[in-house]
């Protein structure tokens, strides 16, 4: 029979378990750190709680008006984009906003990582429903099986999905998924179609934007992690959401690219004394403007 000596189980009885876990670890240091609105505590690489922008929110739809005239899907849609644009953001009304912004203030139609993450989220829960069972190790293969049909369904012939294809694969199950980004349906065809642009870049390897079947498997694989793409400018490091401007023109950063507005810049002069106001035109073609967009995305 195995024994313990009396003087060392005092020892034992008061030893507390020691946690290697990244999260019990920050628990522990953010025990006493309270961060705003947007923003959570993690602890650094020397043991020090920092308050950060949150990574991502919940996909609950609870749609809110923000002060710059930006729909949220939730508040903390709203919070954690006023934290990573280092902007002041508040709620002006609950729903969609409903005015529309004044011409220089117009801002391109973009999707963001959260909308690229969360469409793929509900496609992977879509297919795991399918499989009928939430243990994710068990039912890989069928899980793969499934993405395997799906993709012979979908393939003109080629052995890849392009975009066109990815779009048909997901009109397949149009009720389940219920992929609404805005209440106007020409905005949520176009941002839904970005964001297919989006998850295929993310797993295109030779990026020839088109999937093949190890690519689209991989994409829809629940425990691959997408690394999160930055946009540079200027020897900073942007996160996703940020905003900058190019003349009259908003660009923002989307998935680790500048997406800009493409308006003609008018700058006009004051009314001169003989009562004659001039204005000059400063007009680009589309060839130079997509040329000073690339300008931009070669910095990342």
């Amino acid at each position: 029979m195995l024994t313990v000596s009396l003087l060392l189980l005092p020892l034992l009885l008061s030893s507390p378990p020691v946690s290697s876990s990244p999260l019990a670890q920050d628990e522990s240091v953010c025990a006493r750190t309270q961060c705003g609105a947007g923003r959570e505590c993690v602890s650094n690489d020397r043991g020090e709680p920092v308050c950060r922008c949150l990574q991502r929110c919940d996909d609950a739809e609870h749609w809110v008006c923000g002060s710059n005239g930006k729909s949220y899907r939730n508040h903390c849609e709203l919070h954690r984009d006023a934290c990573v644009t280092h902007t002041k953001i508040h709620a002006e009304h609950r729903g969609h906003c409903q005015e529309k912004p004044t011409k220089t203030d117009v801002s391109p139609i973009v999707c963001f990582l959260s909308d690229r993450d969360w469409l793929r989220e509900r496609v992977i829960q879509w297919v795991q429903e399918e499989v009928g069972s939430d243990d994710l190790t068990s039912n890989a293969s069928s899980t793969n099986e499934i993405l395997q049909t799906y993709f012979k369904m979908y393939d003109d012939g080629d052995s890849v999905l392009d975009s066109k294809e990815f779009l048909n694969f997901l009109k397949h199950n149009e009720t389940a998924l219920n992929l609404t980004y805005s209440d106007t349906l020409e905005t949520n065809l176009l941002l839904r179609s970005l964001c297919v642009d989006a998850l295929i870049e993310l797993s295109d390897e030779n990026a020839d934007w088109k999937l093949s079947l190890n690519e689209f498997v991989n994409c829809m694989t629940p425990t691959y992690h997408p690394y999160e793409r930055k946009c540079a400018l200027e020897d900073e490091v942007f996160e996703d959401g940020a905003e900058t401007r190019m003349e009259c023109n908003k660009c923002v950063c989307a998935c680790g690219n500048w997406v800009c507005t493409a308006l003609t810049c008018t700058g006009e002069h004051q009314v001169e004394e003989d009562g004659e106001e001039g204005a000059e035109d400063e007009e680009m073609t589309e060839e130079e403007w997509s040329r000073r967009v690339a300008e931009l995305n070669s910095l990342n």
